[in-house]
């Protein structure tokens, strides 16, 4: 029986956290820290006419001031390393023949507003904005285009000369002949206009970064709140720095989420590192909230035309979309392809459906660069389809949940092949819907509806099925899908002659629980007590090349990785002890960190006095080192498949049309869950999410593209009273793809409830005719369309 793996224990990281002794960017302070403040365009589109500087170099403190004019031949734009669509795709060039995906600093053009254009270093962070504010630009306007569809229109305002119509790419997945045909000879079709909106990823913690470089070793080390540490000392030695690798060292502190946002390239970073040559002293720079908000890349902006086609009995024959990503002004780091892929490749969902397409056209528009949101791409598919098929079961008079039951992928068809280009692993997708559906009381919503109505309030039920790719790789796989690096997780797993042990990871740990999960996978194959296993991540020169944290990919990657070194350290402690004791090593027994020989209990050794034995090297089998260490790299064989059903329960007030989710019910599986505590916090905060998008989030830009939500007094986040108590239940079917079973589940919980929400108001809806309402729906929306 597992000691660990499966336990719900209490997490390693928290007691920091809540003394408050965790230390993130804005609490470091380096000897003689100097400190940056960048001046961002306050225009969508101009031409710089001027950018003079002079009056902003006397304020007193104030140590350097550069342009982009500063940084000709010295630092090269930022690299986007995801490129979808082959060489039919077109970017903005960078000099090493890579996709751009923005200059650090603008020279001739601003694309939106927030572009980064000059940069103070000055002694105090006040000293810095104060001189911001004495910089001159003078803009030439430019025409403005905010929305995808009008951007890449002929006679569109251009953004990139490089780029004819702002168009990036237009991905087609699919077999769009067969699905025409399909829709041509269906029985029943529906039709769907969905806007998935722009929304801003809101971290508790904004960006960071300090540059320290050492004149006298010319090394350089970086502290930044980075997703993917390893990845960025690649990318910002090798493309922008123009640096040899190792001399850079990048160091990602606690960080206060990200959500996806931290993953990326930001022109902070190249910049602390290039002035603290410069002035030969470390440069600190932390962002507030409205710089987060108009600078960091956003989420979602997606608009589909989708239509969905069956059978009168409601056997779903066909669907086919035609999406268009806003991109932003500029490719951000992986955002082309995740705005592509991940859409395209996911419509399709939970279903059995035998013809579908879906085709993406991606562009360049002046609002800030698009990248990643928990569950990105994924969630913009599930939002369509799923209510697609609520409109479907409306028009066929049938039960959306029968409609759906009817269509869902059977579990004897695993390993299934989606008509996209997804292949799921396993499953059992009937299961968890109909349990989601038993303890939501659905059979009886017709007296819950009633019951409501006497109170003044119209119930609705909705639901959602999901299935997310997570756990990207193989990496040849991903470079077929365009993305230019690989998608393998490397563990060290060290046991110290003293008995303790260290577990190094490549993964970045941002509030998913490394150091608890990663401990008990290494304590439940070694044997060894949780306090007496350390995990170390986040520097560049603690361990080997980590690929990240991004794509739900750290347990069912990283911890994948940690489990196959733990078990080479088991295996070459077991040759070692057979060796000692002159046994055969099939006759070494291993329980509770202690080594006997079958039928002889006067044999035994603890991990403990192995270790040191094996450190002493006095008694080894011929050609076994005196360590006890293991280095291992994971590469998945295909991505992992998580899945779960939800669903929600909401009234709406008849006079005031307010909207409250009285109960929300998710199913879900994450194959088999090492911690399931953490587990459900991840299902928890990715609820939370979910319902922001649904009810309250929206960044909004007028025409001239000015970001009108653009600080928390704008910008509506959820509130704790607005939430409510989540009732989770999980299923297991463990993956084939690693040695754990284990499945995704950081991104899960946000897939389904901006669709189950949506459907349910819809559903509270229906007597006054209400189909479709886009998100945010707030009550504004509803007191406008039913009168």
């Amino acid at each position: 029986m597992s000691t660990y793996f499966g336990a719900s224990m209490k997490r390693k990281e928290d007691p920091a956290m809540l003394r408050g002794d965790a230390a993130f960017i804005a609490d470091m302070a380096l000897p003689n820290m100097a400190h940056m403040a960048i001046l961002r365009s306050t225009h969508a589109h101009a031409r710089l006419r001027s950018v003079i500087t002079s009056d902003a170099e006397k304020i007193p403190g104030v140590i350097k001031v550069i342009t982009g004019a500063d940084l000709t031949n010295k630092l090269m734009p930022l690299p986007c390393i995801w490129i979808p669509g082959g060489t039919a795709s077109h970017f903005p060039s960078h000099p090493f023949g890579m996709p751009g995906a923005g200059s650090v600093l603008a020279t001739e053009k601003v694309r939106y507003v927030g572009d980064p254009i000059a940069v103070v270093v000055a002694e105090t962070p006040n000293q810095a904005r104060a001189a911001l504010r004495q910089i001159q630009v003078d803009y030439e306007p430019l025409p403005v285009v905010t929305l995808v569809e009008d951007a890449i229109k002929d006679g569109a305002p251009q953004l990139h000369s490089e780029v004819l119509n702002n168009l990036n790419a237009h991905c087609e997945y699919g077999n769009k002949e067969a699905t025409d045909l399909a829709l041509e000879s269906a029985e029943v079709t529906v039709s769907l206009k969905n806007v998935n909106q722009r929304t801003i990823n809101s971290p508790i913690e904004p960006r960071g970064a300090i540059g320290d470089y050492n004149k006298v070793t010319g090394d350089y080390v970086l502290y930044a709140t980075s997703q993917s540490p390893h990845n960025h000392r690649l990318l910002l030695s090798l493309l922008v720095l123009g640096i040899p690798f190792n001399k850079l060292q990048i160091v990602a502190p606690t960080m206060g989420g990200s959500f996806g946002t931290k993953g990326y390239l930001y022109a902070d970073m190249p910049l602390a590192l290039f002035l603290s040559k410069e002035v030969g002293r470390p440069v600190k720079w932390v962002d507030d909230r409205r710089g987060l908000m108009s600078s960091t890349v956003h989420g979602r902006d997606q608009v589909h035309y989708g239509t969905l086609a069956g059978t009168k009995d409601g056997k779903i024959t066909a669907l086919r979309c035609t999406g268009y990503a806003n991109l932003g002004a500029y490719p951000s780091t992986i955002g082309p392809g995740v705005a592509t892929a991940m859409v395209g490749r996911s419509m399709t969902s939970v279903y059995d459906i035998p013809n579908a397409f879906c085709e993406i056209y991606a562009g360049f528009t002046n609002v800030a660069p698009l990248g990643a949101q928990r569950g990105s791409g994924r969630s913009e598919a599930t939002y369509t389809t799923e209510r697609l098929i609520d409109l479907y079961a409306k028009k066929i008079g049938m039960d959306p949940a029968l409609v759906r039951k009817k269509n869902l992928i059977q579990k004897d068809q695993f390993p299934y092949a989606n008509p996209l280009g997804w292949t799921y692993d396993s499953g059992d997708y009937e299961n968890v819907l109909s349990r989601a559906l038993e303890i939501g009381n659905y059979e009886n919503r017709n007296e819950l509806k009633a019951e409501a109505l006497e109170r003044g309030k119209l119930l609705g039920i909705g639901m959602s099925g999901f299935v997310a790719v997570s756990g990207v790789g193989p990496s040849p796989r991903m470079s077929k899908e365009g993305m230019l690096g690989g998608t393998w997780e490397s563990a060290v797993v060290r046991v110290h002659p003293t008995g303790e042990i260290t577990v190094v990871t490549g993964s970045k740990v941002h509030g998913q629980g490394h150091e608890t999960t990663y401990a008990q996978v290494a304590a439940e194959v070694l044997g060894t007590p949780l306090e007496r296993i350390e995990v170390l991540h986040s520097d560049t020169r603690r361990g080997t090349f980590g690929q990240g944290t991004y794509g739900s990919r750290s347990f069912s990657v990283g911890g994948a990785a940690v489990h196959l070194a733990c078990m080479k350290v088991l295996a070459k402690t077991t040759k070692a002890v057979a060796h000692v004791f002159q046994v055969n090593e099939q006759d070494v027994t291993f329980k509770d960190g202690v080594f006997g020989v079958k039928n002889d209990p006067s044999k035994s050794k603890t991990l403990q006095e192995a270790a040191l034995e094996i450190w002493y090297g006095w008694n080894l089998p011929q050609g076994m080192e005196p360590n006890l260490e293991s280095t291992e790299f994971f590469d998945p064989p295909d991505f992992n498949y998580p899945f779960g059903a939800h669903v929600a329960v909401v009234e709406i007030d008849k006079d005031t049309c307010e909207i409250e989710v009285k109960r929300y019910i998710a199913v879900s599986d994450v194959g088999n869950a090492c911690n399931p505590m953490i587990v459900d916090g991840q299902v928890h905060g990715g609820i939370a999410h979910g319902i922001g998008q649904v009810l309250f989030e929206e960044a909004v830009y007028d025409a001239q593209g000015a970001l009108l939500t653009s600080d928390l007094t704008e910008y509506a986040l959820p509130r704790a009273t607005q939430l409510l108590n989540f009732e989770l239940e999980r299923t297991v079917t463990p993956t084939q793809h690693n040695s754990l079973g284990a499945k995704a589940a950081g991104e899960i919980g946000t897939l389904s409830p901006p669709p189950a929400i949506a459907n349910a108001i819809c559903d509270a809806l229906s007597a006054f005719g209400v189909e479709h309402i886009d998100m945010p729906i707030t009550p504004d929306k509803i007191w406008h369309l039913i009168r």
